[in-house]
């Protein structure tokens, strides 16, 4: 995360329009950003703008978010947040693309998880590839919440570099708040592993 001053001309707003959910009714915000050449979604109910705004930055996870997959949290996180909005009336999410198996690629993710079939955790497994263990950026996730008018955040999120990351480009998290999910027998060592080896505020289960 840059320490230089990002501003709104860091994203371009592509298009807004109704995003209609089972959760719910929410406004989509396209943003095109300069910063990853990356396009990103707001996905926004009530008006973000102002302290203390409820958010979630969720990572594209093609394998959790789409398909369901049981190895990681990524799904469940997603819908938990959406609902979390909407019983609030006021949040945002945004789903960041381009930050698949975080930040490594969907091919380089699915090579980590042939190797996490082996007995590697996921730690290892991007290690073994030569691979970040996490390459996100959230430069651009703070370009749009400064476009949408945000000021601080209550930040929906396990991921104590995100706190950091928001912290450091002068976004204040004024909370936060813990978005766990209930682990499976899939994903229950990699929820183990980023408690242990990754630093998630994650309880022991």
């Amino acid at each position: 995360m840059s320490n230089a001053p990002l501003t709104q001309a860091a994203v371009e707003k592509a298009g807004v329009a109704r995003l209609p959910t089972p959760h719910g009714v929410f406004m989509a915000h396209a943003y095109r950003s300069g910063l990853d050449d990356v396009e990103h979604l707001a996905v926004v109910m009530g008006d973000p703008a102002g302290e203390g705004t409820l958010v979630r930055l969720h990572s594209e996870c093609l394998t959790g978010d789409v398909f369901g997959s049981l190895r990681c949290d990524c799904g469940e996180q997603l819908n938990k947040a959406l609902e979390r909005i909407a019983r609030e009336g006021r949040g945002v999410l945004l789903y960041l693309r381009g930050q698949e198996g975080r930040g490594i690629g969907l091919a380089h993710k699915i090579r980590a998880y042939e190797l996490q079939d082996s007995g590697l955790d996921t730690v290892d497994a991007n290690l073994a590839l030569g691979l970040p263990v996490d390459a996100r950026s959230y430069d651009a996730a703070v370009a749009m919440l400064r476009d949408l008018g945000v000021t601080s955040v209550r930040l929906m999120s396990n991921n104590p570099k995100k706190i950091a990351a928001l912290e450091t480009a002068g976004l204040p998290v004024l909370k936060r708040e813990p978005h766990a999910v209930d682990p499976n027998p899939e994903n229950h060592h990699y929820l183990a592993t980023k408690r242990q080896r990754m630093g998630h505020l994650l309880k022991e289960r």
